[in-house]
């Protein structure tokens, strides 16, 4: 027997399970390092901070778009006034001149006063007129004279002088400067009230 011989041992394989563990420990990487969580918190409230300020933007703008659409009624004094003044190029003619004055005046007292002017007769208008205390007698006299002269141009063929149709024109200019809405502060009618309760009870005045 040959002692000097090699005893060869023939390599065992490895089990599945020591298989299994060297190719996960092959193919495990090192793990990614999860980032700050406040960051996200900064992101997130970053991009509600720009949401909102894009929503206020948008409505600043679109409040800004409808102001400027917005045109604030003529009151009817003014509207008055102003067609009156037109009014003076028609002095020449005295028909068209008398039929915009009187229509003028009706249209003002009607918006003015709620009378139903332009669709009624002079004579209905004056009738109604009567029943009214909105205005002064003096301001019915006048206005049934302006309207029976108006009449007199526009139906009876009447031909006035352009004194006459200036006078026509300064009686409705008039009458629409006497009857225009007041606007009083609150101290100067608290300061009236007080003169006028002075005057009714002046014992009650003289104590104080």
């Amino acid at each position: 027997m040959n002692t000097n011989s090699a005893l060869i041992v023939p390599a065992q394989s490895a089990s599945p399970t020591q298989a299994a563990q060297l190719n996960f420990q092959d193919a495990a990487k090192p793990l990614i390092a999860i980032s700050d969580p406040w960051l996200w918190v900064m992101w997130i409230i970053g991009i509600l901070l720009l949401l909102a300020v894009a929503w206020f933007a948008w409505r600043y703008w679109n409040k800004k778009t409808e102001l400027a659409k917005f045109v604030p009624p003529v009151p009817p004094h003014i509207r008055a006034r102003r067609a009156l003044e037109q009014a003076l190029t028609l002095i020449s003619e005295p028909k068209p001149f008398s039929i915009l004055v009187s229509d003028t005046l009706r249209t003002y007292l009607e918006e003015r006063f709620s009378f139903h002017a332009p669709d009624r007769t002079t004579e209905e208008f004056l009738y109604e007129l009567q029943s009214t205390d909105l205005l002064t007698a003096e301001q019915k006299q006048s206005l049934a004279d302006f309207l029976s002269v108006c009449d007199l141009i526009k139906f009876a063929k009447y031909e006035p002088t352009e004194v006459e149709l200036r006078a026509l024109h300064t009686a409705a200019l008039r009458l629409v400067n006497e009857t225009e809405p007041r606007f009083v502060p609150a101290e100067i009618q608290s300061t009236v009230a007080a003169e006028q309760s002075a005057i009714q009870n002046p014992q009650s005045a003289i104590e104080k």
